[in-house]
């Protein structure tokens, strides 16, 4: 962690210090966020079952792919603005 400190004071990078809403917020992101991935990641198994054609599971998980990295792009920008809220 000390390496860390280091390396973000030599580029100029400020501590950001969270008050306790935004950490309640941050929290709160995360965990609902957590729980949409994890539904996607039931619904992909529960559709693999389902299907035994290769080329179809592909197209499934390959929209499952898709939806998570829609869900974690939704999720940063929310955290992102929960942790420049005034707190």
């Amino acid at each position: 962690m000390e390496r860390l400190r280091k390396r973000d004071e030599a580029a100029g990078v400020e501590p950001q210090v969270l008050s306790d809403a935004q950490k309640a917020a941050v929290a709160e992101v995360r965990s609902l966020y957590s729980a949409k991935i994890a539904q996607a990641e039931v619904m992909l198994q529960g559709r693999l079952l389902q299907s035994f054609d290769p080329a179809e599971r592909q197209v499934i998980e390959d929209e499952y792919r898709r939806e998570r990295e829609h869900l974690t792009s939704e999720m940063n920008s929310k955290l992102e603005k929960a942790r420049s809220a005034l707190g």
